[in-house]
């Protein structure tokens, strides 16, 4: 396991605090919260591919959003847990091609079955509730993720000073290249 530097940190509090600006931005217009929600702060979660130093910052971006979540304290964990568990997923995918889609998938499953819950319980209608909320949350991601994400999965490679903080293997799989063999 590779040590945790000073930059790391440094980067991990720069998505954190990008994080939880573009989120209370999204709120501006109604997107950050609820069941229909389209974070722009969530094309983040797709940095981990390229800098795995941005897992906790994305969690705690995420938890700092979520203390102003409408959904309370199970937005502040669950919510919080789903984007720490997508980030850490998203920093073991291989393609770039793939690397937004657990977003997509954690969220859609975890804070859709939460917002679910919230709105009817366990009772009879949670599961289409949960139908619901899950296809509009997984939605919101796409977006921010697949359009927004990969943007910046296409565009930080190409800037210098982000080419060079990035590590090589994972350089070589932004680029579609192979991987180095030591």
């Amino acid at each position: 396991m590779r040590k945790f530097t000073t930059r790391d940190l440094t980067l991990a509090a720069l998505v954190a605090a990008l994080y939880a600006v573009l989120s209370y931005f999204g709120n501006i217009f109604g997107l950050t919260y609820g069941p229909i929600q389209c974070r722009f702060s969530e094309a983040l979660c797709v940095l981990p591919f390229l800098f795995p130093a941005t897992v906790p910052g994305l969690f705690l971006g995420c938890l700092i959003t979520n203390l102003m979540s409408t959904v309370g304290p199970l937005d502040i964990i669950f919510g919080s847990l789903a984007t720490l568990l997508a980030a850490a997923w998203t920093a073991r995918t291989r393609s770039r091609l793939t690397a937004p889609l657990p977003p997509v998938v954690c969220n859609g499953v975890i804070v859709g079955a939460m917002i679910a819950w919230y709105e009817v319980g366990f009772g009879p209608g949670f599961w289409a509730a949960f139908a619901f909320n899950g296809a509009t949350v997984a939605l919101g991601e796409l977006i921010a993720c697949y359009v927004l994400g990969s943007l910046l999965l296409t565009l930080l490679p190409r800037i210098s000073f982000f080419r060079d903080l990035i590590p090589a293997d994972r350089l070589a799989r932004a680029e579609g290249k192979a991987q180095p063999t030591i």
